[in-house]
């Protein structure tokens, strides 16, 4: 069943699922579409396709989710694509944010044997270049918290655990404030009114103010928090 799925455009629609929380519960067909660049029309479509073969589940007014086949082939793609991502920042050193489109293109071309063999090369890492977590060659993957940036109070520190969901555009632009992971940070203002936050990036006094809005700030995960809010 599963290898009968396998196109690149069906596996491009379970990874977008699984990378938009759907292991957990149910995405709107909306987002998926939003994230996927497609008409509502197509990704309904599309989603028609994958409930019929067993990949995911349709939930009235809700979403969709991955089952078990789905959440497996998604998470051999997601494996693909990081293990890639390693590569290429690691031993080819090209840029951080760039290289996830790089891997893109080439986890619909890479055989389970060549998947395997680069994960013995690089060391079976446990994580990519942008902190998330690499799925076993089973397409398990360990929970993990769920706390985001946005999620902190004023004067709350922590270190940046992973960016997600990724995307190359929004790779760079964080990078270029310094948010990347393994950073620490504090927060010293909330606007009001769902306003950004400013940050101080580093654990030094004198380290620079950055200004991030609520919206990216969703999209940074905290490894951990230390402080307490005002």
């Amino acid at each position: 069943m599963i290898e009968s799925a396998s196109s690149e455009s069906v596996e491009m629609y379970l990874k977008t699922v699984a990378e938009l929380g759907g292991e957990h519960g149910p995405v709107p067909i909306g987002r998926v579409a939003e994230r996927m660049g497609v008409s509502p029309v197509s990704a309904n479509e599309m989603m028609k396709r994958l409930g019929e073969q067993r990949l995911i589940q349709h939930q009235m007014y809700k979403g969709v989710s991955l089952t078990g086949d789905g959440r497996r082939l998604a998470n051999s793609v997601i494996r693909r694509q990081r293990l890639w991502e390693c590569f290429l920042v690691d031993h080819l050193k090209l840029d951080w944010a760039r290289v996830h489109d790089l891997a893109c293109d080439l986890e619909h071309a890479t055989a389970t044997e060549v998947t395997e063999a680069l994960a013995q090369y690089l060391g079976n890492p446990s994580r990519c270049p942008h902190g998330n977590p690499i799925p076993d060659r089973d397409g398990e993957v360990g929970q993990e918290n769920d706390l985001t940036l946005s999620r902190l109070k004023v004067g709350q520190s922590g270190r940046i655990r992973a960016i997600v969901p990724e995307s190359s555009d929004l790779l760079a632009y964080l990078a270029e404030r310094g948010l990347i992971p393994g950073q620490s940070l504090t927060v010293l203002e909330a606007a009001p009114l769902k306003g950004p936050l400013t940050l101080r990036v580093g654990d030094s006094q004198e380290e620079p103010q950055v200004a991030l809005g609520l919206a990216l700030a969703e999209l940074v995960q905290i490894d951990r928090v230390e402080g307490k809010s005002d």
